[in-house]
């Protein structure tokens, strides 16, 4: 793999001792994302100890200023943070938190503390997943994704055999808005048949980023 292209090691217990807590009197700040969405969750403050406790038990853990203490996101809520992995920036004195949320993360109760109720841009394709599955849980009379789903895999796909074809007509001679709309369907109906199969759109995104790498 081609260094340029080559992405950052996840922080380990083994690095801790590396990062520069003295720039801010023990603290560091840490920025969550949505590490499927990539959208800005909020921003915490962690010491060694929450450091070591995210890493160790896999749920996000902050220093609290206002409480003087450890603080793990969702002990009182349940609206807790899922580790996924963690960042350094090149000066060793910032964290990039990606974290897979259970519930709002603002106490606001909103997504984002940044006041986002969905994920921004091209971000939403990523929280599709998740909208795809809460349906599919949905009673089949009132959700046509469950209605879908029971239908079976051949159904499925067939579906993103007709969106597919309908996508490339809209694009060959229909307008914007119509080709709009067929994009939508397909990617809506793709991203049922990857769940149904137990998959996800991170999978395909991983072979686009190998491609892409020569890797």
């Amino acid at each position: 793999m081609p260094e340029a292209h080559k992405l950052p090691d996840p922080l380990t217990l083994a690095d801790i001792e590396a990062l520069d807590f003295t720039k801010g009197d023990g603290l560091i700040p840490a920025i969550v994302q949505d590490a499927d969405t990539l959208q800005v969750l909020m921003l915490g403050y962690m010491d060694k100890a929450a450091l070591t406790e995210t890493l160790t038990e896999g749920q996000v853990t902050f220093y609290s200023r206002s409480k003087k203490g450890r603080w793990r996101k969702g002990e009182t809520s349940g609206d807790f943070l899922n580790l996924d992995r963690i960042l350094t920036d090149c000066d060793e004195d910032a964290l990039l938190v990606y974290a897979r949320p259970v519930g709002p993360t603002c106490h606001t109760k909103t997504l984002s503390c940044f006041g986002h109720e969905d994920a921004p841009g091209i971000g939403f394709i990523g929280q599709l997943a998740t909208v795809v599955a809460e349906r599919a849980k949905a009673d089949p009379a009132d959700s046509y994704t469950a209605r879908l789903m029971h239908k079976g895999i051949a159904k499925i796909a067939q579906k993103v055999g007709e969106e597919g074809l309908e996508t490339a007509l809209a694009g060959r001679a229909g307008d914007l808005e119509e080709l709009h709309s067929e994009a939508a369907d397909l990617l809506y109906h793709l991203s049922v048949l990857l769940m149904a199969r137990d998959t996800s759109l991170e999978a395909v995104l991983k072979v686009l980023r190998a491609r892409h790498t020569g890797n």
